[in-house]
């Protein structure tokens, strides 16, 4: 503590902005400072870390062994510091100006994106939302993420002794194009065995768990396209005898794209619970609280809505 004591924080952001920018006159730019002010700003903070961060190499600066740790760290740094002054003892969600930071897969954005940000500008109309693609680095050490972010949006079976908002349940279908005839009215199981599939990574990013029922029921797929994210689907089934495993809201949503069919997979599968993932830290955030709150009757009004019946 007597080291933060004697610090001055404003470094904080010259750092990242030197680790970042790795130029000190695009770094001053970035922060708003005069290039002399950076430079003497890199100064301090080189003879507080004793090295040198940036070295130069030809006519650019490469980071140092330090410059790449720290590098790491800068960004989670800023954001914690940003929630911490940012912080206020109540919340007005029609006056305020507060930026939440969502992150996401392009699945859920898809299904809540239009309801959530109809009833954003609605209940809160200065309150903006961030973003953010989910990474598999990111799931891989929540704990820091959910500490820098508002929350994940992620289905039940990921994560887990964190608290969380259900939002909607949503069940997996199968996808074949309009175009494939060796599939009838209905898809069975020897369809699953002899057709080839398009799949998304078994990755927390994308993990799509009725695929595990391949194993239970004895089946080696033929899986000739592996995916990052779901959107992708129906452009690389649509004209082909590819099948791919999909949430029924989203295939529903991409249905104006033409080209593919929905369908029932023919054997069962365990219906998705999409939730709202936070930290503990948030908990007595009055902000946070009315996000908590507003996800929860926004996904409601999603899921009250009932996908029509598979043709």
């Amino acid at each position: 503590m007597n080291n933060l004591a004697n610090l001055d924080l404003n470094l904080l952001t010259a750092l990242h902005a030197l680790l970042q920018e790795r130029n000190v006159t695009r770094a001053a730019e970035r922060v708003g400072l005069s290039q002399p002010a950076m430079s003497a700003a890199l100064g301090r903070l080189r003879r507080h870390f004793g090295d040198d961060l940036l070295i130069r190499v030809g006519n650019r600066f490469e980071l140092s062994s330090l410059g790449r740790e720290l590098a790491g760290h800068t960004g989670l740094a800023c954001q914690v510091l940003e929630r911490l002054f940012s912080a206020r003892v109540g919340f007005d969600p029609m006056t305020s100006e507060r930026e939440f930071t969502l992150v996401t897969s392009d699945y859920p954005l898809a299904v809540l994106g239009s309801a959530l940000t109809e009833a954003l500008r609605e209940r809160a109309p200065r309150v903006r939302l961030r973003l953010p693609q989910v990474s598999r680095g990111a799931v891989e050490d929540i704990d820091t993420t959910l500490r820098s972010v508002d929350g994940v949006l992620m289905p039940h079976g990921i994560l887990g002794d964190l608290p969380a908002v259900d939002l909607y349940q949503d069940r997996w279908v199968c996808m074949v194009s309009d175009s494939n005839t060796a599939v009838g009215d209905r898809l069975t199981i020897e369809h699953v065995r002899t057709l080839p599939w398009i799949v998304t990574y078994q990755r927390p990013t994308s993990y799509a768990p009725a695929a595990e029922q391949f194993g239970m029921l004895d089946i080696e797929p033929h899986i000739e396209i592996r995916v990052e994210g779901f959107l992708s689907l129906p452009l690389l089934v649509a004209g082909t005898d590819r099948i791919a495993l999909v949430q029924e809201r989203l295939a529903r949503r991409l249905l104006p794209l033409g080209g593919f069919r929905i369908m029932d997979c023919p054997f069962e599968v365990t219906p998705l619970v999409e939730a709202f993932w936070w930290h503990p830290v948030h908990r007595h955030d009055p902000g946070h609280l009315w996000l908590r709150d507003f996800l929860a009757e926004v996904g409601r009004s999603v899921g009250a809505s009932v996908p029509a019946p598979v043709d």
